[in-house]
This record gives C-alpha cells, sequence and structure tokens, in this order.
C-alpha cells in the first residue's frame, strides 16, 4: 500500500461516500468494511509474491517412458497403454497423458522396462586399454567412446588389455545377456599370431575340439589365412570370451602374440580404423536381436 502525495491523511472520508464506523472495545474506530492499513515508512517498498511452481524433473509422460525403453514408437505406446497392456506400479494405467516418475516400476506387455533410450556403440579397439568396470584410469575402454545421449554404456564381454579388435558397448541388458550366456549362438572371428606355425595336426586337434580343464572347446572353423604365415590363424567360434581363444593355443604349447577380433555377430572392422568407434545404424540392431 502506497502513500498519496500531498498532506498527510486526515482520517476525513469524502461526502460522497461515508462508511459506517463503530467503535471497538478499546475506544478506537475502524471501518466495517476495511480493516485497518499497515503503515509503510516511504523507504519501504510493497513485496512482490513470488508464486512458485513446482517441476518434478523426474515425471515423466508414460508413452515416452514406453517409447524411450525401446519397445516402440509414441505413437504405438498411446495404442498399447490404451489397450491395457502398460502397468505402473502393479495397477493397468489407460489414462492418455498419465505420467511416472523414474523410481517407477513401469510393465510392458509383462515385461519391465526402463526409460532410457538404448545405445549401441562398436569400438575397434586399440591395444593396452582395459575392459575392467573397476579399472576407470586414462587406459580404459570407456574413455575411447562417448554416448551421444550420456546414458551409461558397459562393453559386451571382457577384452584383456593385449587383446584388440571389435568391442560392442549398450545399455541394453537383454543384448548384454543375449551375447553373455554360455548359449548363444552369435559367430566371431578371431585373427590370431602365435610365436611359431601351428603344426597341421594341431589344428585338426583343434578342429575335432580340444578339452581344457576337463571341459570339451569346439570352434565352428579354424583355417591357415591365405598369404600368412602358417603362424596367422583364423578361429571361427561363438564365445565372445577372447580368453578362450587363447587357452586353446596355450593348451596346445603355442604363445598367442597377437589377438584380433575381426567379426562381431556380423559386424566388421570396414571403414572403422583401430581406436576409432561408431553408432550402429537401426538395421544393424535389428541383426543383431535376431542373430
Amino acid at each position: 500500500m502506497r502513500k498519496s502525495s500531498g498532506a498527510k491523511r486526515s482520517g476525513k472520508t469524502s461526502e460522497s461516500k461515508k462508511p459506517d464506523f463503530k467503535k471497538n472495545e478499546s475506544g478506537k474506530s475502524f471501518s466495517s468494511e476495511n480493516k485497518p492499513a499497515p503503515k509503510f515508512n516511504r523507504t519501504d517498498k510493497p513485496k512482490q509474491q513470488v508464486v512458485k511452481i513446482k517441476s518434478d524433473k523426474d515425471e515423466i509422460r508414460l508413452n515416452k517412458y514406453v517409447a524411450n525403453s525401446g519397445v516402440c514408437s509414441r505413437r504405438d505406446a498411446d495404442i498399447y497403454i490404451q489397450s491395457g497392456n502398460v502397468k505402473v506400479n502393479g495397477e493397468v494405467v489407460t489414462e492418455m497423458g498419465h505420467k511416472v516418475k523414474l523410481t517407477d516400476v513401469v510393465n510392458f506387455d509383462g515385461v519391465n522396462i526402463t526409460p532410457e533410450k538404448k545405445e549401441y556403440i562398436l569400438l575397434n579397439k586399440p591395444k593396452n586399454f582395459s575392459t575392467e568396470k573397476n579399472d576407470q584410469g586414462a587406459n580404459n575402454v570407456l574413455q575411447l567412446i562417448k554416448s551421444p545421449s550420456n546414458v551409461r554404456l558397459e562393453p559386451i564381454g571382457r577384452m584383456d588389455k593385449t587383446t584388440t579388435g571389435l568391442l560392442l558397448f549398450t545399455n541394453d541388458p537383454d543384448m548384454v545377456r543375449k551375447f553373455t550366456t554360455p548359449n548363444q549362438r552369435s559367430s566371431k572371428i578371431y585373427q590370431v599370431t602365435l610365436d611359431k606355425n601351428l603344426k597341421y595336426e594341431d589344428l585338426e586337434k583343434i578342429q575335432n575340439g580340444v578339452t581344457i580343464e576337463g571341459h570339451k572347446v569346439y570352434v565352428e572353423e579354424v583355417t591357415f589365412i591365405d598369404g600368412e604365415a602358417k603362424s596367422e590363424i583364423g578361429v571361427k567360434m561363438k564365445t565372445s570370451n577372447v580368453k578362450v581363444v587363447r587357452n586353446i593355443f596355450e593348451h596346445l604349447k603355442y604363445n598367442v602374440i597377437k589377438l584380433d577380433r575381426v567379426v562381431f555377430a556380423g559386424l566388421t572392422k570396414k571403414n572403422l580404423p583401430r581406436g576409432n568407434w561408431r553408432v550402429l545404424t537401426e538395421q544393424e540392431v535389428v541383426n543383431l536381436k535376431n542373430n
């Protein structure tokens, strides 16, 4: 409330409108229509009331949550939600525009999903870089890649520091599980450099299966590489564990000088120099899921 300029307020009222004054118990007069106005000094300024709108950054529309999980588009998510295929914390939600928190449990068609957009990155790993989670130094493979949307990625399988070649990163737990389970069916091709020429009889032993620590290890194919020394071997097998490849040759008394993964589930090193990475195309992701 601001004082008007000129003389001080005298308490007199306009003759055109006389409010009904009454006296309270103390004898002071006040208006029945208005409460006594607070007094302000000339230096006082009326405070403006700031209304804060509460915004929960952790909330996201349910259709976007479903779409970000990678199971379908946002438009299709609306259809699934209206059809009752989506549950939030165990309850079916069909309301369009419904918002959920990142801490909520969202179930899509019987499977729990997460709102992170799935990403898939292929790296041509150079030598002397570790894939160990606990080794976060400057020579960790995670230092070589960058997620387009800053999601947390992890490599599929492990590679020791001396092994090079194709390494796939993703935040898709289903993809990680697919390529790390013992019964996974996708093929990988490794180029192996030995400290000496591989004997033909040892090549046959590998082709027929080698027993290592009581377990029979089979390869799909093992061959000499055309135009190279007999110490350069190509191995095709389903495992993504490069340690198994090393163990095969070390079991037969060979030292592995170099080990390079040149094909991973149909993905190759074409146009991908050592130390470089790229995001997989949508078609490549579809192929991986169907592999």
